[in-house]
C-alpha cells in the first residue's frame, strides 16, 4: 500500500507549501481579501477561525486522510490561500482535491490553474492515482464551472449530503478526472497558462 506524504510543489506562479501554524497570520490577511468567509455556500474560515481551521486540517493530516497546503505567490512570497488533498484512500491510491480558496485579488491570475496543474501532476505522475476527485456545492456555480473547465466529468450529485454553516442541507456535485484523461487535461492547463486564458478560482 502506498502511503502519500506531504510535499512542497513549486511552479512559476505559486508554491504549495505543507500547511503549518506559522502560516496563520498570512492566511488571515489572505481571507480578508474579498471577505471570502461571507460566501454562504462555502466553508471558508473567517480570520478569527483560521487557527482552528489550520489545526483541523493538521489533525486530518495526522490521521492520514488529508494533506493540506498553504498557497504562496512566487512573485512576492505573499500567502494567497489554501488547498488540500483530502479523503485520501492510500490503498488505491485515490485523492480528492478540495477545501480550496484563494484571495480575491489572486483570482483570475493563473495561480489557481497552476495549483491544479501541480496537484494533478503529483497525483497522476508521482503517486500513480487512477482518478482524482473534486466536490462542490450544487449552488456554487463558479466552482462547478471552474471544475468543468479543468476537464473533470460529473460523476453524480449526492442529494442532501452535508450540512452548511447555517444548518441547511447541501447537495454535493462529485466530479473526477481519470488517468486516461490526464494527458489531455495536462495539455489544456499548460495551454491556458501559456496563453493567459485563465478561469476563476475554485471555491469548493
Amino acid at each position: 500500500m502506498t502511503t502519500l506524504q506531504p510535499v512542497t510543489l513549486t511552479g512559476d506562479l505559486v508554491r504549495l507549501e505543507p500547511l503549518s501554524l506559522e502560516h496563520e497570520e498570512g492566511l488571515k490577511e489572505a481571507v480578508r481579501d474579498g471577505e471570502l468567509w461571507r460566501l454562504w455556500y462555502t466553508n471558508i474560515p473567517a480570520p478569527e477561525g483560521m487557527r482552528a481551521e489550520i489545526e483541523r486540517r493538521l489533525g486530518l493530516q495526522r490521521s492520514g486522510s488529508m494533506i493540506p497546503f498553504t498557497t504562496r505567490a512566487v512573485r512576492d512570497e505573499r500567502i494567497i490561500g489554501m488547498t488540500s488533498y483530502m479523503n485520501i484512500d492510500h490503498s488505491i491510491p485515490r485523492v480528492e482535491i478540495g477545501s480550496t480558496w484563494n484571495a480575491k485579488s489572486a483570482q483570475g491570475s493563473g495561480t489557481n490553474a497552476e495549483s491544479k496543474l501541480l496537484l494533478l501532476t503529483q497525483a497522476f505522475e508521482v503517486w500513480d492515482c487512477p482518478a482524482v476527485e473534486f466536490r462542490t456545492s450544487w449552488q456554487n456555480q463558479q466552482s462547478r464551472a471552474a471544475i468543468e473547465k479543468l476537464g473533470a466529468k460529473l460523476d453524480g450529485v449526492l442529494r442532501q449530503h452535508t450540512r452548511t454553516r447555517d444548518g441547511s442541507l447541501r447537495d454535493t456535485c462529485v466530479y473526477s478526472i481519470v488517468a486516461a484523461e490526464w494527458p489531455q487535461v495536462r495539455s489544456m492547463l499548460r495551454f491556458r497558462l501559456g496563453q493567459d486564458v485563465l478561469g476563476q478560482d475554485v471555491l469548493g
